[in-house]
């Protein structure tokens, strides 16, 4: 590979002027910020808007921030976009939902129906329960019929703060099966630790309703009741513990 005289005397032109440095190459282009790049003021509007409304294109930013005094063009929004990987619904979108989770932020109606719509972990998401024990929720499920069996339940319990869960395999779902797993494993726990259960969440399944005075599972709750100022709370009947 040969050089010309020009380039050799170039090289040595660079070389004396900048020492090693003057011989790496230049990528062409712009010094540091572009000169049509926009404001540092108008990128943190155009990010506002991004996560208040995701779904808007360029066009809507632009005219949104117009009304709002705000001087900037289409390309200048999708270039701002492009720059921080949000070019699309889907990266805004993704923005909004890790803005979310990583710090508390109250969302307008439209972002919350966004984020149910994109993210089924943000419309499955866990319910609020500021302690352990605030909201236990106790639910049952059909696992499936064994031969020589005959038809099993899971009695499935999770404390919805810490997310700690208890499960206990059955062959019916009845009052006494709700009310051993509580008392042998989920108020054995609580009371291993000093904690106490504020509310208990459940539906309105046979085995957790019922006459007050004749249900087991209602008598066992009415006497923790008295005990320690156990709440109940019944929900319409699904297939999910929360």
């Amino acid at each position: 590979m040969g050089y010309s005289r020009q380039q050799f005397y170039e090289i040595r032109r660079n070389f004396q002027t900048y020492g090693t440095d003057g011989l790496a190459d230049r990528v062409p282009g712009a010094r540091g910020p572009h000169p049509n790049r926009v404001s540092e003021k108008i990128e943190q509007a155009v990010l506002a808007h991004a996560l208040d409304y995701p779904c808007h294109g360029a066009v809507p930013v632009e005219q949104e921030l117009r009304l709002q005094g705000i001087q900037v063009s289409a390309g200048g929004v999708r270039g701002d976009w492009q720059r921080r990987n949000l070019l699309t619904k889907h990266e805004r979108l993704l923005r909004l939902e890790k803005q979310t989770a990583e710090r508390k932020m109250e969302l307008s109606e439209e972002q919350t129906r966004l984020l149910e719509r994109f993210s089924p972990e943000f419309r499955e998401r866990h319910i609020e329960a500021p302690h352990t024990g605030a909201l236990v929720a106790i639910d049952t499920f059909f696992v499936g019929t064994l031969k020589g069996v005959g038809r099993v339940y899971l009695q499935s319990v999770i404390d919805c703060h810490s997310r700690y869960a208890w499960g206990r395999l059955y062959t019916s779902k009845l009052p006494v099966t709700a009310v051993h797993v509580m008392n042998n494993d989920v108020l054995s726990t609580f009371e291993e630790h000093g904690a106490k259960i504020d509310v208990v969440l459940s539906d309105n399944g046979r085995e957790f309703c019922g006459r007050p005075d004749k249900h087991l599972y209602e008598l066992f709750l009415q006497l923790e009741e008295i005990e320690h100022r156990t709440t109940r709370v019944r929900r319409p009947q699904s297939n999910g513990i929360v």
